[in-house]
């Protein structure tokens, strides 16, 4: 499942599942551009500890991917330092929750512009490059809302079918490559964001932290456990093997049952 000496590009990756992929792909020996927001100085202690425990060269590109512009120039940015860009892996994301009739347009555009139009312009940039090399992979993080829906997340629900809708026209456009494009959908993952909503559970219902947990995965994930930003970075790494080479166009759950109710 080596994919030593891959160069890749992990947008959102200074946290969550970005980071755990980027951090899963550089194990495996792939170089990776980290793009996100954060502190610098914690973002540096990222980039220098991945380089420094995987051997592999670790850069940052701090593009803001609601900008068409600043998108593509960072895979212009990736290619121009590493002299060529194989893995794209679109994780950037952002949610807001709220029903339909009072969604702000501004929320409504951002998480669009981010979630869905960043996907576009980002594979758009990268795919000239891999079919004139002949080799590419690309991972769309997309979520189990890109399969099925909830109350109060329109805009996220609609950019996450888009994506999986993308990643298969993707697939399509290259089916006479060695590209592939996929879909990862993962289901209630525990990042510092969500341990975040399990705190204020807590404190909110007067529960103890299991419960809230607890509470949280019964009402949609029937394993009542979480993925993981490892198991999805793993799961991520396969797909840019050459084992995977044949799975194009796919939407994988890591949802622990959510999507089979």
């Amino acid at each position: 499942m080596a994919i030593t000496g891959r160069i890749a590009v992990v947008t959102g990756s200074t946290s969550g599942i970005g980071l755990g992929i980027a951090e899963a792909l550089a194990a495996q020996g792939a170089s990776v551009v980290l793009n996100g927001f954060g502190d610098p100085t914690a973002i540096e202690a990222i980039r220098t500890r991945i380089a420094r425990t995987y051997g592999v060269d670790v850069a940052f590109n701090p593009a803001d991917l609601s900008d068409p512009q600043q998108t593509r120039s960072m895979i212009a940015d990736a290619e121009t330092r590493f002299g060529r860009l194989d893995i794209l892996v679109n994780n950037a994301g952002v949610q807001f929750v709220s029903p339909l009739e009072d969604f702000p347009t501004e929320r409504w555009n951002t998480i669009i512009a981010l979630n869905l139009s960043a996907v576009f312009h980002a594979t758009a940039a990268a795919l000239p490059g891999m079919k004139h090399r002949g080799f590419g992979r690309i991972v769309n993080i997309a979520s189990t809302h890109g399969l099925v829906a909830s109350p109060d997340k329109g805009a996220y629900v609609a950019a996450k079918h888009g994506v999986i809708g993308l990643t298969r026209v993707t697939a399509l456009e290259t089916a006479a490559h060695d590209i592939t494009a996929n879909a990862i959908c993962p289901g209630w993952v525990l990042t510092p964001l969500v341990q975040a909503q399990i705190d204020a559970l807590a404190e909110r219902e007067k529960l103890t932290g299991e419960e809230a947990r607890r509470r949280l995965l019964a009402e949609k994930q029937p394993s009542l456990d979480f993925a993981t930003p490892a198991q999805i970075g793993e799961l991520a790494s396969f797909l840019c093997s050459d084992a995977a080479t044949q799975i194009r166009g796919a939407a994988i759950t890591i949802d622990g049952g959510w999507t089979a109710q």
